[in-house]
């Protein structure tokens, strides 16, 4: 198992009694390995957002990929499943484990139209491959980019992952549901995601909403409220974020000093890196370094 091991992240969330959530970030250049023993009574649903994962059976005698933007179910009564990953870099994947009876629970009404609900199937194994829905996606990213109080954040992630499963579980025809048309236009959603994507790689010099809009080609109206739908939270407000976790990371790996990390994330002076850093994390850099030590 990883967890913040140079620039990889795992996360795991104790949902309820028999439901997990895993949450990895590998923003490395290496390949990450994860193995977790658990017992055939398990739905195993994982979400590639981004990147490839492997999943390796039989000591790797036997593997399948979960490639970009798609979901694999895995259900097998019969026998373990015990999961072996191989997270490629650049990849981001959240996974949900559910007990057979904690699901139950939750869909008894509607096993009609989920196959391994059925009384006909309820012994059977079961595997699923399907493109994530964009309106799945988004509840996604709202959870694994979550900016909330840690004293809720359990139960507002909590609270998204039913919303997840709703909705991965929708019958197409009612997919749009509430949902205005922005979300629902899975191209409007790829630009929105690619947005994303370039201030995170150019974080050090962002480009302008202007530029940027220009660049995904959406206008800057729809580039703000679909980011804000999307990731909730404003372009400028997320990627601050998002360099202040990225600096503690380097801070954390011990390869760069206060003033390397501070370029790196784009501020020109450390004086400047460094109050931004405190409004984050209430500390400065180097008092946080200090406190790894102790």
């Amino acid at each position: 198992m990883f967890k913040n091991v140079g620039e990889s992240t795992f996360e795991e969330i104790i949902l309820d009694k028999g439901f997990y959530l895993f949450h990895f970030q590998n923003e490395s250049k290496e390949v990450q390995d994860f193995e977790r023993e658990i017992n055939s009574t398990f739905i195993q649903i994982h979400f590639c957002l981004r990147g490839n994962s492997k999943f390796l059976f039989n000591n790797g005698s036997y593997s399948f990929d979960v490639l970009d933007n798609r979901s694999i179910l895995l259900y097998n009564p019969q026998r373990v499943l015990p999961i072996h990953l191989e997270i490629q870099p650049k990849t981001t994947l959240v996974s949900l484990l559910i007990s057979i009876e904690k699901f139950h629970s939750l869909f008894s009404k509607e096993s009609g139209y989920i196959p391994f609900l059925s009384d006909e199937n309820s012994n059977k194994k079961y595997y699923d491959d399907t493109e994530i829905k964009p309106t799945v996606s988004i509840v996604l990213q709202q959870i694994i980019n979550s900016n909330i109080n840690s004293s809720i954040r359990d139960l507002y992630i909590k609270g998204k992952v039913y919303e997840l499963l709703s909705l991965h579980f929708q019958p197409e025809e009612s997919t749009e549901g509430e949902y205005c048309p922005f979300l629902v236009d899975e191209q409007n959603v790829l630009k929105i995601r690619k947005a994303k994507e370039i201030i995170i790689s150019r974080m050090a010099e962002p480009p302008t909403l202007q530029e940027l809009s220009k660049e995904i080609g959406l206008s800057l109206k729809k580039l703000k409220e679909g980011f804000k739908q999307i990731y909730g939270d404003t372009v400028y407000s997320f990627l601050f974020d998002y360099k202040m976790e990225h600096a503690r990371r380097l801070l954390e790996s011990n390869q760069f000093n206060v003033n390397e990390v501070g370029v790196k994330v784009g501020y020109s002076t450390s004086s400047h890196f460094i109050a931004a850093f405190k409004k984050k994390f209430g500390t400065t850099p180097k008092k946080y370094v200090m406190s790894l030590k102790s």
